[in-house]
């Protein structure tokens, strides 16, 4: 396949390294300091689930340079999304799908007036990864899983052909029957994950072993819940379980990407995580105290420095 990665930061180019690794066409699209040291150096990965070298990339910082292509791994901040979609337009053909590798749950009503609602395809993904130094992506645990998917869950038989495509190349990526729910069970977890290790600038091992913590923690999850449900998302029973696994799945040095990018000084994503919920909180009345917590105590941070 040909696949763009728009852009080649933390998220994106762990993925598209590991897929032009398995031999697909991958253009990475980056900036900077770091678009020079993929260009001067490759790319390299750093994980658990084996290191990578990648010496000879395309990497370029005009889309308009690649044209269209199958696959559009979208994995921008999210105060870039209306942006980078703009710039992502040269990259969409007929066939063409971009999927939304972003954190929160209003990626697609963004990018799908921009790009058309037949190529944006709903995105979550597990991984916790963060750029190094230029041209070093570190993934940190053993998890670096996609899940993708139409929101109007109508079937997509070139979708299908691609996501088989990257599970060839192994990737673990699954076809969601359901991507709303799934987008808003990764938005619980990231909600919570991100609000208390940026607010207590600790690592979630520290956190998991607090009890005080540990109970906002979950307060903090809980309220997203209680938002979701009202914005019209089921979420089944077994929930609770499955955040209970999440939370104690994780590796105790884990930081969500907002603490990282707190300690960085760089901007924060927290008007489209704990914002997010505080803003759906007020529209559906539903009392949201510990995410409002949060949301005060980051705000002077939220533009880096």
């Amino acid at each position: 396949m040909r696949i763009a990665v728009m852009a080649a930061g933390a998220v994106g180019g762990y993925f598209g390294a590991r897929l032009a690794a398995a031999g697909h066409d991958v253009a990475f699209i980056a900036r900077g300091a770091h678009r020079d040291a993929l260009r001067r150096d490759g790319i390299r990965i750093e994980s658990s689930l084996g290191n990578l070298h990648l010496k000879e990339l395309r990497v370029t910082d005009d889309p308009r340079q690649v044209g269209p292509v199958d696959v559009v791994l979208f994995a921008v901040k999210l105060w870039d999304s209306e942006t980078a979609g703009e710039h992502t337009r040269p990259l969409v053909g007929m066939s063409t799908r971009v999927i939304t590798l972003q954190n929160g749950v209003d990626s697609v009503e963004r990018l799908a007036p921009i790009l058309g609602n037949d190529t944006t395809i709903g995105g979550a993904t597990y991984v916790v990864t963060t750029i190094a130094r230029p041209g070093v992506i570190r993934h940190t645990g053993t998890i670096a899983r996609i899940r993708c998917g139409r929101l109007d869950r109508r079937p997509d038989p070139v979708l299908a052909g691609y996501v088989d495509a990257m599970k060839a190349a192994k990737l673990d990526i699954t076809l969601s029957d359901d991507m709303l729910l799934d987008l808003w069970k990764k938005f619980v977890l990231l909600s919570g994950t991100s609000g208390i290790t940026a607010s207590t600038r600790q690592p979630l091992g520290v956190i998991r072993d607090d009890e005080d913590m540990r109970a906002l923690l979950y307060k903090l999850m809980q309220e997203t819940v209680a938002v979701g449900r009202a914005a019209g998302v089921e979420f089944p029973p077994d929930f609770p379980e499955e955040l209970d696994r999440s939370v104690a799945g994780f590796a105790p040095d884990m930081r969500a990407s907002m603490a990282n990018d707190l300690a960085a000084g760089n901007r924060l994503e927290l008007d489209w995580l704990a914002g997010k919920v505080v803003a759906l909180g007020r529209k559906y009345g539903i009392a949201t105290p510990a995410q409002e917590a949060v949301y005060a105590i980051l705000k002077p941070y939220r533009m880096g420095r």
